[in-house]
């Protein structure tokens, strides 16, 4: 993964906190494991689990005791991972023992067969995860088998393994990236909620509305988009556990996944070399809006923009959309210190849930950003380009959807990047800072292949995939959805 981008920029930009682990090799070194069993394990659980901790300490991991784990009220201390194989009764589970609901990763390990089956479609193996999890109050679930163990993420991600035991690799490059990446929602603190401030009767909102129309029916019978886990289904031990997990997910009624994202028109600045003078024009304001970005082995300073993004709402049908209702505007102002993230509401909606905002935030507004930096480093070394001229006048588009393009699929013009990353969810710092520094490592190949940027293609192993560029949103999906275009959108004559 390059480091074009600097991790104290990642912070001023996004607020991302320096010692988040974006490396697998820190990511290793930041973990703190404890072994937390049931009153009974089956023999396999006790030799799986005898395997994953004679892996992870090979990895230079140390695994904790319980009473290592624990502080002085007997509640694991933050940041600890818990792996709780077995069957637990309710007065033991580990989530009993937490302190917080968002410091600790739990884990539990099964001696059984995944409850998903191959031929299951994403949204019933997506509901079957998310039930499991509520039902057993953990993060991440692992099941065990004679010939596999297989790995179960809140996002719909399942990685299976074909051998017994994990080796060093597996846990190395799979299981440690996520339990290092933890998903958690937007704090109310972190941004500004501007309630009914999305004017949605303007002509520019009639124009993007329209985009996220087509954009929506282009992707209505697209099993891979998957839309909503509901909360009200799913199966509780208590109504005690319930509120635990309505808590988690910040009082919302169940989980989304995927989004459509139009960023809106923003003019940039052609950045300039490190080893130029500072243009006059360029104030003491100005230069705190300044980020250092490495390209081609040389430094280019770049002016950062404040960004605006209309966005699909957390919680709705994405292939289903009313736009005044489904659709938000997010946003990042700089600042001295690092970017304000802020939420409009359409006006004239009142309901609670519009105001929460998106697990993915982050995200979106780091792709949104990545753009924008992209597009003025292109005015200084590409003056011809056609990608900086037409964010200032259309700006570009965003979809994020849980599966991966084929080859031929691929738009002209975009660049693919990701495919090594660790695999992480999209709704993490890790991903935010994999999008930015990534966007970069597109540009630099366009540049390198003489091609014209138009956009790059974000790979999330074990999760997804960004499509970002100068197309449109129903372009996009056309290109995504070819046979079901045919069919909404006949050819003339």
């Amino acid at each position: 993964m390059s480091n074009s981008i600097s991790s104290d920029a990642l912070h001023k930009l996004l607020g991302i906190p320096l010692d988040t682990p974006l490396s697998i090799d820190n990511m290793c070194k930041r973990l703190k494991p404890v072994i937390y069993p049931a009153p009974v394990l089956s023999d396999r659980l006790e030799q799986f689990c005898h395997a994953l901790v004679k892996a992870m300490q090979s990895l230079g991991i140390t695994v904790l005791s319980e009473k290592e784990a624990s502080g002085n009220d007997g509640r694991f201390a933050p940041g600890t991972v818990i792996f709780a194989p077995g069957y637990f009764p309710d007065n033991l589970l580990a989530i009993n023992r937490v302190a917080t609901l968002y410091n600790n990763i739990i884990v539990g390990i099964y001696d059984e067969h995944p409850p998903i089956n191959t031929s299951a479609l994403p949204q019933q193996r997506l509901d079957a995860i998310v039930g499991r999890l509520a039902r057993d109050m953990v993060h991440i679930l692992i099941f065990v088998t004679d010939h596999s163990w297989t790995i179960c993420t809140m996002n719909g991600g399942v990685v299976t393994f074909n051998t017994p035991y994990p080796s060093k690799e597996d846990v190395q490059c799979t299981l440690v990236p996520k339990l290092t990446a933890q998903v958690v929602p937007p704090r109310p603190e972190d941004l500004d909620i501007e309630h009914g401030k999305l004017q949605t009767g303007t002509p520019e909102f009639e124009a993007v509305s329209r985009d996220f129309l087509k954009c929506s029916a282009l992707w209505s019978n697209n099993s891979s988009l998957l839309t909503h886990t509901s909360t009200a289904g799913l199966q509780y031990r208590s109504d005690f556990y319930k509120r635990i997990v309505a808590r988690y997910l910040d009082q919302r009624s169940g989980m989304s996944y995927g989004f459509f994202a139009c960023q809106l028109p923003v003019a940039v600045q052609p950045a300039f070399y490190s080893d130029s003078n500072i243009p006059k024009a360029h104030n003491h304001k100005d230069i705190e809006r300044i980020v250092e970005i490495r390209v081609q082995e040389k430094t280019l300073l770049v002016h950062v923009p404040d960004i605006s993004v209309i966005t699909t709402r957390s919680g709705c049908k994405k292939n289903n959309l009313d736009p005044k209702k489904d659709l938000v505007e997010i946003g990042l102002i700089q600042g001295r210190d690092q970017g304000k993230i802020y939420l409009k509401t359409p006006e004239g909606c009142s309901s609670a849930n519009i105001a929460k905002p998106s697990f993915d935030t982050l995200t979106i507004l780091a792709h949104a950003l990545g753009n924008a930096l992209t597009a003025s480093i292109l005015m200084t070394i590409r003056p011809e380009a056609a990608f900086p001229s037409h964010l200032a006048r259309h700006g570009a588009s965003i979809t994020h959807w849980h599966d991966y393009p084929q080859s031929e699929q691929l738009p002209e013009g975009y660049f693919l990047h990701g495919e090594e990353n660790p695999p992480v969810s999209c709704s993490t710092p890790q991903s935010a800072a994999y999008s930015l520094r990534g966007k970069i490592e597109a540009l630099e190949k366009a540049l390198e292949q003489g091609i014209e940027y138009r956009g790059d293609v974000h790979v999330e192993p074990n999760h997804g995939t960004n499509i970002v560029g100068m197309l449109s949103l129903a372009e996009t999906a056309e290109l995504l959805n070819p046979l079901l275009y045919t069919e909404l959108i006949p050819e003339e004559g």
